[in-house]
């Protein structure tokens, strides 16, 4: 990211997108682009956070939108998108969690038909997409994301010559399908089964050469700039790496201390089988949120939530996307979370300002899924 800016990169891309084509021309077309970027790439949570920043964050500058709108756009669409369309590691994770409780004998079916009934009923995601998407066309905000003007203009320090739109649009390009790549070399041939984690490290030191090779052999962009570039961006990352280091930590301790089991547990004692999905919505997000992972509260809920289904002769698929629903709800929210960490990164927001913005946003989307999880009960 810091590369691109500092190159002339998003300067061009900028100028050819609101001068030349002239497709952003206000607020709503500055958000609309990262939105729309957040709905199509959902190979990877992170990844989708980092590329709709990077693109969206100078047209929300020359258009003054506050980076928190920017960053709400952001979070609003990564783990949604993610969890719908499952072509990634989080289709590999829920399809892996399902297999186990069928190979226990504790449900029977077809694995993948489960997950996909389970999809439709996650109805957060769904929820959260159409809010943002309103939120953004008909200019929504509440007061505290309206006065939220954090925004600057993106100028470069040094730039490349005859820098032009595909100066930026070739790495973000190369970062995208490296990721498909690398998720079938570390699957062994099976995309699925490829290390998710592995494949964005082994992305971005290749996108890394891919921008050296672009800027400082073909460009001219002299390499002692490229170098001062790549350091200045490792150095603004620094602070987010010990964050996500103590939020991964908090995490994990409250994982040994079993804090989901015990409040699984705690409210699976009387309760009324119209009211099971939308329990376990609840007590998802609340795990999702203390612990600030999606995955983690699905490892957890999923082996609990759904013996509750059969013990009361529930809907299976309902009460997983009851869990779907809910790790994605509590992870957007949580201020410890890996999405909402770098959706602030990427937007250039404040961590805590995000959570607080978008947060009204967040508990809407969670009151209408909460709603039909109930109605779909009954």
């Amino acid at each position: 990211m810091e590369i691109l800016e500092r190159s002339g990169a998003i300067g061009s891309f900028v100028k050819y997108m609101t001068e030349k084509r002239a497709l952003v021309n206000s607020p709503r077309s500055a958000l609309m682009i990262s939105y729309i970027i957040g709905v199509v790439i959902f190979i990877e949570s992170s990844i989708t956070s980092l590329i709709a920043g990077a693109v969206g964050k100078p047209l929300c500058d020359r258009e003054k939108v506050s980076r928190a709108k920017l960053a709400y756009v952001c979070d609003s669409t990564s783990a949604p998108i993610s969890s719908l369309i499952l072509f990634n590691g989080w289709g590999a994770l829920l399809l892996g969690l399902i297999i186990t409780q069928i190979e226990s004998g504790m449900i029977k079916g077809d694995s993948v038909s489960l997950l996909i009934h389970a999809v439709v009923y996650n109805f957060y995601s769904i929820s959260a997409l159409i809010v943002t998407f309103v939120v953004v066309w008909f200019g929504l905000y509440t007061k505290s994301m309206e006065e939220s003007q954090v925004y600057r203009p993106t100028n470069a320090h040094f730039s490349i010559r005859s820098a032009g739109a595909w100066s930026m649009l070739l790495p973000i390009l190369f970062l995208v399908f490296s990721v498909f790549g690398f998720l079938y070399l570390t699957g062994d041939g099976d995309i699925l089964k490829g290390s998710g984690s592995s494949s964005i490290f082994y992305t971005t030191v290749s996108t890394m050469i891919f921008m050296l090779i672009l800027y400082v052999f073909i460009q001219n962009m002299p390499f002692k700039n490229y170098l001062k570039a790549s350091y200045l961006g490792g150095k603004k990352l620094f602070p987010i790496a010990m964050v996500l280091l103590f939020a991964f930590a908090i995490g994990e301790v409250t994982s040994e201390l079993k804090t989901g089991l015990y409040l699984a547990s705690f409210a699976s004692e009387n309760i009324n089988i119209s009211l099971l999905a939308g329990v376990i919505f609840i007590l998802s997000g609340i795990i999702a949120f203390s612990t600030g992972t999606s995955w983690g509260t699905f490892s957890i809920m999923i082996p609990i939530a759904v013996p509750m289904a059969v013990a009361l002769d529930g809907d299976v698929a309902l009460v997983i996307g009851a869990v779907i629903s809910g790790g994605v709800f509590g992870d957007h929210c949580s201020p410890i979370s890996d999405t909402t960490i770098i959706s602030s990164l990427a937007s250039g927001c404040d961590v805590v300002e995000h959570v607080k913005t978008q947060l009204p946003y967040a508990l809407l989307s969670a009151l209408i899924a909460l709603v039909f999880f109930i109605l779909f009960s009954l």
